[in-house]
Protein backbone atom coordinates (compact mmCIF):
# COMPACT_ATOMS: atom_id res chain seq x y z
CA UNK A 1 0.00 0.00 0.00
CA UNK A 2 2.72 2.58 1.01
CA UNK A 3 4.39 1.56 -2.70
CA UNK A 4 1.65 2.16 -4.10
CA UNK A 5 1.10 5.92 -3.15
CA UNK A 6 4.97 6.58 -2.30
CA UNK A 7 5.11 9.62 -4.14
CA UNK A 8 2.10 11.10 -2.52
CA UNK A 9 3.60 10.35 0.95
CA UNK A 10 6.68 12.19 0.31
CA UNK A 11 4.54 15.15 -1.12
CA UNK A 12 2.24 14.95 2.12
CA UNK A 13 5.35 14.92 4.38
CA UNK A 14 6.70 17.82 2.35
CA UNK A 15 3.69 19.93 3.17
CA UNK A 16 3.51 18.70 6.46
CA UNK A 17 6.51 20.87 7.24
CA UNK A 18 6.00 23.65 5.12
CA UNK A 19 5.27 25.67 8.36
CA UNK A 20 8.88 25.18 9.72
CA UNK A 21 10.30 26.96 6.57
CA UNK A 22 7.33 30.07 6.57
CA UNK A 23 8.50 30.42 10.80
CA UNK A 24 12.01 30.01 10.09
CA UNK A 25 11.87 32.57 7.53
CA UNK A 26 9.53 34.90 10.02
CA UNK A 27 11.88 33.57 12.83
CA UNK A 28 13.13 37.24 14.00
CA UNK A 29 9.62 38.60 14.00
CA UNK A 30 8.08 36.37 15.76
CA UNK A 31 7.09 36.22 19.78
CA UNK A 32 8.10 34.48 22.11
CA UNK A 33 6.27 32.83 23.39
CA UNK A 34 3.38 32.22 20.59
CA UNK A 35 -0.55 31.33 21.17
CA UNK A 36 -1.00 27.92 20.53
CA UNK A 37 -4.48 27.15 21.72
CA UNK A 38 -8.02 29.15 21.66
CA UNK A 39 -10.72 28.29 23.61
CA UNK A 40 -14.52 27.98 22.08
CA UNK A 41 -14.77 32.06 22.04
CA UNK A 42 -11.80 32.09 19.50
CA UNK A 43 -9.99 33.72 22.37
CA UNK A 44 -6.28 32.99 22.97
CA UNK A 45 -5.82 31.08 26.01
CA UNK A 46 -3.19 28.95 25.98
CA UNK A 47 0.76 29.76 25.02
CA UNK A 48 3.99 27.61 23.89
CA UNK A 49 7.59 28.70 23.15
CA UNK A 50 8.30 29.84 20.01
CA UNK A 51 10.94 27.06 19.17
CA UNK A 52 8.08 24.11 20.37
CA UNK A 53 5.46 26.52 17.88
CA UNK A 54 7.45 26.39 14.91
CA UNK A 55 9.24 22.50 14.58
CA UNK A 56 7.76 21.15 17.46
CA UNK A 57 3.60 21.34 16.14
CA UNK A 58 4.47 20.45 12.34
CA UNK A 59 6.76 17.75 13.68
CA UNK A 60 4.05 16.11 15.99
CA UNK A 61 1.75 16.13 12.78
CA UNK A 62 4.44 14.62 10.56
CA UNK A 63 4.56 11.48 13.24
CA UNK A 64 0.69 11.24 13.64
CA UNK A 65 0.10 11.34 9.74
CA UNK A 66 2.93 8.56 9.03
CA UNK A 67 1.64 6.20 12.24
CA UNK A 68 -1.88 6.39 10.72
CA UNK A 69 -0.59 5.67 7.40
CA UNK A 70 1.78 2.68 8.53
CA UNK A 71 -1.39 1.67 10.60
CA UNK A 72 -3.94 2.04 7.31
CA UNK A 73 -1.06 -0.25 5.41
CA UNK A 74 -0.68 -2.61 7.91
CA UNK A 75 -4.89 -3.45 7.97
CA UNK A 76 -5.20 -6.82 6.24
CA UNK A 77 -8.04 -5.62 4.42
CA UNK A 78 -5.81 -2.89 2.98
CA UNK A 79 -6.12 -4.07 -0.84
CA UNK A 80 -9.46 -3.34 -0.60
CA UNK A 81 -9.53 0.35 0.58
CA UNK A 82 -11.31 2.78 -1.57
CA UNK A 83 -8.71 4.82 -3.54
CA UNK A 84 -10.42 8.09 -2.14
CA UNK A 85 -10.35 6.66 1.40
CA UNK A 86 -6.79 6.49 1.68
CA UNK A 87 -6.34 9.80 -0.29
CA UNK A 88 -8.16 11.19 2.82
CA UNK A 89 -6.05 9.39 4.90
CA UNK A 90 -3.06 11.05 3.68
CA UNK A 91 -4.14 14.39 3.55
CA UNK A 92 -5.99 15.27 6.89
CA UNK A 93 -3.05 15.92 8.40
CA UNK A 94 -1.18 17.79 5.88
CA UNK A 95 -4.34 20.21 5.63
CA UNK A 96 -4.38 20.39 9.42
CA UNK A 97 -1.16 21.45 9.38
CA UNK A 98 -1.19 24.62 7.15
CA UNK A 99 -3.96 25.76 8.71
CA UNK A 100 -3.48 25.58 12.47
CA UNK A 101 -0.11 27.24 12.13
CA UNK A 102 -1.53 29.87 9.91
CA UNK A 103 -3.66 30.14 12.59
CA UNK A 104 -0.80 30.53 15.32
CA UNK A 105 1.51 32.71 12.80
CA UNK A 106 -0.48 35.48 11.52
CA UNK A 107 -2.43 35.43 15.35
CA UNK A 108 1.62 35.80 16.66
CA UNK A 109 2.22 38.83 14.17
CA UNK A 110 -0.95 40.62 15.36
CA UNK A 111 -2.96 39.74 12.31
CA UNK A 112 -5.37 36.88 13.79
CA UNK A 113 -7.73 35.44 11.86
CA UNK A 114 -10.98 34.96 13.34
CA UNK A 115 -11.12 31.46 14.99
CA UNK A 116 -14.30 30.90 15.29
CA UNK A 117 -15.55 31.32 11.59
CA UNK A 118 -12.61 29.29 10.11
CA UNK A 119 -12.67 26.03 12.70
CA UNK A 120 -16.44 24.74 12.39
CA UNK A 121 -15.89 25.69 8.52
CA UNK A 122 -12.72 23.26 8.46
CA UNK A 123 -14.25 20.96 10.69
CA UNK A 124 -17.60 20.89 8.70
CA UNK A 125 -16.05 20.68 5.69
CA UNK A 126 -13.54 17.84 6.90
CA UNK A 127 -16.61 15.79 8.17
CA UNK A 128 -18.79 16.34 4.58
CA UNK A 129 -16.38 14.95 2.69
CA UNK A 130 -15.75 11.87 5.37
CA UNK A 131 -19.52 11.82 4.82
CA UNK A 132 -20.12 11.28 0.90
CA UNK A 133 -16.70 9.19 1.50
CA UNK A 134 -18.10 6.34 4.31
CA UNK A 135 -20.89 4.85 1.46
CA UNK A 136 -18.23 4.08 -0.41
CA UNK A 137 -15.77 2.77 2.65
CA UNK A 138 -15.15 -0.84 2.33
CA UNK A 139 -14.86 -3.58 5.34
CA UNK A 140 -11.72 -3.28 6.96
CA UNK A 141 -9.82 -2.89 10.85
CA UNK A 142 -8.96 0.90 10.69
CA UNK A 143 -11.43 2.79 9.26
CA UNK A 144 -15.36 2.87 9.21
CA UNK A 145 -17.41 1.71 11.74
CA UNK A 146 -15.54 -1.36 12.85
CA UNK A 147 -18.04 -3.28 15.07
CA UNK A 148 -17.83 -7.00 15.55
CA UNK A 149 -21.13 -7.47 13.58
CA UNK A 150 -20.54 -4.89 10.85
CA UNK A 151 -17.08 -6.63 10.48
CA UNK A 152 -18.95 -9.89 10.12
CA UNK A 153 -21.72 -8.65 7.83
CA UNK A 154 -21.25 -7.21 4.96
CA UNK A 155 -25.21 -5.85 4.55
CA UNK A 156 -24.91 -4.62 7.92
CA UNK A 157 -21.57 -2.91 6.93
CA UNK A 158 -22.73 -1.44 4.24
CA UNK A 159 -26.53 0.27 5.67
CA UNK A 160 -25.24 1.77 8.29
CA UNK A 161 -22.12 3.68 5.97
CA UNK A 162 -24.67 4.83 3.91
CA UNK A 163 -27.17 6.35 6.56
CA UNK A 164 -24.13 7.37 8.25
CA UNK A 165 -22.78 8.86 5.36
CA UNK A 166 -25.90 11.26 5.07
CA UNK A 167 -25.94 11.87 8.71
CA UNK A 168 -22.30 13.18 8.49
CA UNK A 169 -23.22 15.57 5.29
CA UNK A 170 -26.03 16.96 7.38
CA UNK A 171 -23.82 17.55 10.66
CA UNK A 172 -20.89 18.87 8.72
CA UNK A 173 -23.05 21.41 7.03
CA UNK A 174 -24.47 21.90 10.66
CA UNK A 175 -21.08 22.50 12.51
CA UNK A 176 -20.08 25.35 9.51
CA UNK A 177 -23.56 27.49 10.13
CA UNK A 178 -22.20 27.48 14.22
CA UNK A 179 -19.29 29.65 12.79
CA UNK A 180 -21.75 32.37 11.55
CA UNK A 181 -23.81 32.11 14.36
CA UNK A 182 -21.71 32.04 17.21
CA UNK A 183 -22.93 28.62 19.01
CA UNK A 184 -19.75 26.44 18.16
CA UNK A 185 -20.38 24.89 21.90
CA UNK A 186 -22.74 22.50 20.45
CA UNK A 187 -20.43 20.92 18.34
CA UNK A 188 -19.87 17.94 21.19
CA UNK A 189 -23.63 17.14 20.97
CA UNK A 190 -23.39 17.25 17.38
CA UNK A 191 -20.11 15.14 17.14
CA UNK A 192 -21.83 12.68 19.63
CA UNK A 193 -24.96 12.33 17.44
CA UNK A 194 -22.78 11.06 14.58
CA UNK A 195 -20.87 8.41 16.36
CA UNK A 196 -24.23 7.12 18.48
CA UNK A 197 -26.82 6.87 15.99
CA UNK A 198 -25.21 5.26 13.26
CA UNK A 199 -23.58 2.12 16.07
CA UNK A 200 -26.87 2.04 17.39
CA UNK A 201 -28.31 1.37 13.79
CA UNK A 202 -25.79 -1.11 12.95
CA UNK A 203 -26.50 -3.08 16.59
CA UNK A 204 -30.54 -2.92 15.87
CA UNK A 205 -29.39 -4.61 11.99
CA UNK A 206 -27.82 -7.07 14.70
CA UNK A 207 -30.19 -8.02 16.44
CA UNK A 208 -32.63 -8.62 13.20
CA UNK A 209 -30.43 -11.05 12.04
CA UNK A 210 -27.93 -8.65 9.84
Amino acid sequence: MIKKYKKTLILTSVVLLIPVIVGLLLWNKLPDPMPSHWNIHGEVDGWSSKPFAVFGFPCILLALHWICVLASSADPKAKDYHPKMFHLVLWICPVLSLVLNALVYTTALGYPLDVEIIMPLLVGLMFIIVGNLLPKCRQSYTMGIKLPWTLHNEENWNKPHRFAGFLWVICGVAIMLTGFLGSFWIFLPIALLMVIVPVLYSYLLHRKGL
